[in-house]
């Protein structure tokens, strides 16, 4: 049996962490040894080590709470695990889209600064101009 400590140690999951997720009801209530100590046993560390690698993949505790379920249940289709997989993807694509557009704009701003004073800087411009920043053009940034 292990303690609390022992799997946040192992999973490299914070205390706090693990007793956030047995009050949401993502891990199961613990055993308790005589002293009231919370115990746990193998399946719960890989639980915790699933949940942990779920979350470092990006995603919700929704989708972990959906992905658990269907694990729970073998005989489940996979189609089920490879849509919220899918929904991931798309999210994650997303995500990088609007990095790659970030990137493209500060760029924009870093090569158009030639200025030595801060008060000719075309950085610090555009940053000041709230006109470019609502135009549709640069809407990327959401």
């Amino acid at each position: 049996m292990l303690s609390i400590g022992t799997m946040a140690r192992r999973t490299g999951t914070k205390v706090q962490t693990i007793r956030y997720y047995e009050l949401i009801g993502l891990m199961p209530e613990p055993g308790r040894s005589e002293g009231g100590q919370r115990r746990y046993g193998t399946p719960e560390l890989d639980r915790l080590a699933f949940i942990r690698h779920s979350r470092q993949l990006g995603f919700s505790l929704e989708a972990i709470r959906e992905l658990l379920d269907l694990s729970d249940s073998p005989e489940r289709r996979c189609a089920q695990v490879d849509a919220i997989a899918q929904k991931q993807l798309r999210e994650v694509e997303a995500r990088i889209s609007r990095l790659e557009a970030l990137r493209m704009e500060l760029q924009r701003m870093i090569s158009e600064c030639r200025s030595d004073r801060v008060a000719n800087c075309r950085i610090l411009e555009v940053l000041r101009d709230h006109e470019e920043c609502l135009s549709d053009h640069h809407r990327p940034v959401s």
